[in-house]
């Protein structure tokens, strides 16, 4: 390619600029292949005697320099592609050719060297001019020339290029600046000996104002210490600002422009618009505005993306149960399964634990369990009897085997979770509710700890149990509903319903939730009420199922807080019959009992099972504790044998909760009153004792009722009820009561724990008698006897003298119980 530079000869101005290739340095531009001289590394160029500098602006997108570091790094590829989309009648995009129309024919000029600025969209051109031109007229014959000659740019045919004459020393740079529309001008002075002069908005306006239209003139604050003094200008368009820093900067204003006698010299450079540094500053100055909004971004954040997700998830949960039951090729698969064990292994039980005498037996609970689930009354369906009953088994496999959808939620896994973050993945986790981000709150309430430093409040990062859980229950929620409606049809005859009217309508389509081991813990009663209350959520709104499965017996008061205006449907499950309890054992035994249903025939013979009936009848009903003696009976034991394991099994553990475990845990009971109950159960004919008796006890005279409800919690006893209110009192299990006369057997123990009882009533009978003599004491303190004490005073000689009297009672029996205990020492 031709070097730009071009001389047009004096005797013919009609004659095109010829380029002149000795005024080049053989160094090429890395970007275009127009030749340019090394103006970069000296940062200006220079200027001699008739020599002048014009600068073209918008022949090049601004910030060309960003986009040429790529693929068109190379020069002639660039170069050539511009030649080929030059159209001078449409855009121009050759640089030589923009430069050689902007400039007159009529002038005498000379061109020496061409700076591309491709950052700012434009060049410098070094000129020289007879000594008869001076600038001005360069100036005004380029104007003239642009105005009837207008030169497009290629990249935007809509907008001109401008050209203009340079005022100032332009600073050539190739810093990563990028222009601006807003230039900062500081008030430089011409000499190092001289000072600078501030220019006043209408000195700027009436210098700057022909490059383009000026927005506004910001002046430094009159009480800023920020030396050089500057002013701000905004122009209305990036390209007006371009041609203004590169015409003015290095000029110096004279006396006739506001700049003082010895002149003010600009230093020009571009003005973000909005500071990084600006906004760091309003950030970190006004936390309560930007820490709660963080806050609310956050969590809008979370609702938009992350809530569905947690919705799909749940849905996911819901649906597992029927993913496999209706697959086909599952089923297949189970089925061969199936074949292969029966003739690798045998016949196989369908029922491996036996328990279809049970569920023989409780058919109608389980009828009733799956009606009430196809009727559309808003209640809840509570199931609640003793550990090892088979409340979940009778629910979950029998009454819920053919339904699709169903959750079960376990309290207990999330109550005996330690701290907040544990609880709240574990109530995720019952539900499939995730992602969660349980980590998350504890860094959050940080956050919110240092926010309250600060800002005085709490920010909103951290939130609490009940609002996680909340969200949690919430989000479940809407996937059942979800889950509820997925099988309705265009083609349906109820189609026309709203969603609430159909599912009202369809109560069979509604998940079931299982709420199991369901009791009410003043400790954890925030997880528990809002669980009872979403569970009376999904009921009324006819979303859901709601069933409890709870070994609590006063589980009425906290449901009610829930449902207040409803009536449960309650199903209390007790131990079975002695003659369904044979039938189980029997079953599990795989043992086939003859026509009258005694002697066994199988291949346990009937001496390997005798005393079977009276074992059962110690073991009582209990489902796990029959299940365990079939298990030692499969092992080869007795019957006898393994009722005296389970015996033997129960005492020991009564020994360690309730007699020797108290002083460490300190219960709401002392090992006194759970012994004195295990006596009188164990000498109770059969096996029980009325409620109000055992209240009239002196063990029991203070806080007796909490402490029944206590050893009732922990099943140490059974309270039955009559008509609603507490009639009787029976061992929690039936095996307990063989347990209670086993304890009472080992007599050192019966009388060192009697020891204990009398030493108690000793020291309640002294407190009571310490009583009576203090107010005896006030009594005697007043000045005259009054006649009308003469009856409390005989009240308290009477308490005394009974109280004693029980002292010298307990004191005669702890002398024999202490004699017993050397004896057998």
């Amino acid at each position: 390619m031709r070097p730009v530079p071009f001389v047009r000869a004096p005797a013919a101005r009609a004659q095109m600029l010829r380029p002149s290739a000795s005024v080049y340095s053989a160094r090429r531009c890395p970007a275009v292949g127009i030749r340019c001289i090394s103006s970069i590394q000296s940062g200006h160029i220079k200027v001699g005697e008739n020599e002048g500098i014009l600068y073209v602006n918008n022949i090049f997108p601004h910030r060309l320099q960003w986009f040429l570091r790529g693929p068109l790094s190379h020069i002639q590829p660039f170069e050539g592609l511009l030649k080929r989309i030059n159209q001078p009648d449409l855009a121009a995009s050759d640089p030589q050719r923009i430069v050689e129309r902007a400039l007159p024919r009529g002038l005498d000029l000379k061109i020496k060297e061409v700076v591309p600025r491709y950052k700012e969209g434009g060049a410098f051109v070094k000129y020289v001019r007879s000594p008869n031109v001076n600038d001005e007229d360069v100036q005004s014959a380029i104007k003239e020339h642009m105005a009837k000659h207008p030169i497009k740019p290629w990249f935007n045919p809509f907008q001109r290029a401008d050209v203009d004459v340079v005022r100032g020393k332009p600073w050539i740079e190739d810093l990563y600046r990028i222009p601006s529309q807003t230039l900062k001008v500081e008030f430089l002075p011409a000499t190092p000996e001289t000072s600078a002069v501030e220019l006043t908005q209408e000195a700027l306006y009436s210098l700057f104002r022909p490059y383009g239209k000026i927005i506004d003139i910001h002046p430094q604050p009159s009480d800023s210490k920020i030396e050089p003094r500057y002013a701000i200008l905004g122009f209305n368009r990036p390209r007006f600002s371009v041609m203004a820093r590169n015409c003015m900067h290095g000029f110096i204003a004279g006396e006739e422009n506001g700049g003082g006698k010895a002149g003010t010299k600009f230093k020009i450079n571009y003005e973000r618009k909005i500071k990084l540094s600006v906004i760091k500053d309003w950030l970190l100055n006004h936390p309560r505005i930007v820490i709660p909004a963080m806050a609310a971004l956050v969590a809008a954040i979370t609702v938009i993306i992350f809530d569905p997700i947690r919705t799909f998830f749940i849905e996911m949960k819901i649906k597992s149960t029927l993913q496999t039951s209706e697959n086909q090729v599952i089923q297949w698969i189970r089925k061969q399964a199936s074949k292969a064990n029966m003739a690798y292994f045998g016949h196989r039980r369908a029922d491996p634990r036996g328990l279809a005498a049970i569920w023989e037996d409780r058919q109608n609970d389980i009828s009733q369990v799956q009606a009430w689930l196809t009727e559309t009354a808003e209640t809840f369906i509570v199931i609640h009897g003793p550990r090892g009953s088979g409340k979940r088994e009778l629910v979950l496999d029998q009454a819920l085997k053919d339904h699709s959808y169903k959750v079960v939620i376990d309290c207990k896994q999330i109550q005996d979770a330690r701290g907040d973050t544990a609880k709240i993945s574990r109530a995720a986790a019952q539900v499939g509710y995730r992602p969660i981000f349980s980590w998350m709150n504890s860094i959050s309430s940080f956050v919110d700890l240092a926010a309250q430093g600060m800002i005085g409040t709490k920010a909103g990062f951290s939130e609490t149990l009940d609002a996680q859980l909340s969200k949690i229950w919430q989000n479940a929620a809407v996937a059942m509903k979800r889950v509820a409606l997925a099988g309705r049809r265009k083609d349906d005859k109820d189609f026309g319903l709203t969603d609430d009217e159909y599912l009202e309508a369809h109560p069979e389509k509604r998940p079931v939730v299982v709420i199991d081991n369901f009791v009410y813990d003043s400790e954890h009663a925030v997880v528990l009420d809002k669980m009872t209350e979403w569970a009376a959520g999904l009921t009324t709104a006819s979303i859901a199922h709601v069933i409890f499965l709870t070994t609590d017996t006063s589980f009425a008061k906290p449901l009610s807080k829930a449902l207040p205006n409803q009536v449960f449907h309650t199903i209390g499950l007790g131990d079975c019959s002695p003659e369904v309890g044979r039938r189980f054992v029997l079953s599990h035994l795989d043992v086939d009992a003859t026509d009258d249903g005694k002697a066994p025939a199988a291949k346990h013979d009937k001496e390997a099972l005798s005393g079977l009936d009276d074992c059962i009848r110690v073991l009582g009903g209990r489902v796990t504790d029959l299940e365990f003696m079939a298990h030692r009976i499969e092992a080869g034991e007795t019957p006898q044998a393994a009722v005296d394991r389970i015996v033997d099994q129960s005492a020991s553990e009564i020994l360690k909760i309730f007699i020797l475990g108290t002083e460490s845990v300190a219960p709401q009971w002392s090992r006194e009153q759970a012994w004195h109950l295990i006596k009188l159960l164990a000498h109770a004919e059969d096996g029980c004792l009325l409620y109000n008796k055992i209240l009239l006890s002196d063990l029991f005279k203070e806080n007796g009722e909490a402490t029944l409800r206590a050893l009732e919690q922990v099943e140490l006893i059974s309270v039955g009820s009559d008509k609603g209110f507490p009639r009787w009192v029976k061992p929690g299990k039936p095996v307990y009561r063989a347990a209670f006369q086993r304890l009472i057997e080992n007599k050192t123990l019966e009388s060192r724990l009697d020891l204990l009882i009398l030493t108690q009533l000793i020291g309640n009978e002294n407190k009571n008698i310490h009583k009576y003599e203090e107010e005896l004491q006030q009594l005697g303190t007043l000045p005259k006897y009054p006649w009308e004490l003469t009856s409390r005073i005989e009240w308290l000689l009477r308490k005394i003298y009974d109280s004693q009297s029980k002292i010298l009672k307990y004191e005669n029996e702890s002398a024999v119980l202490q004699k017993a205990l050397h004896s057998a020492e």
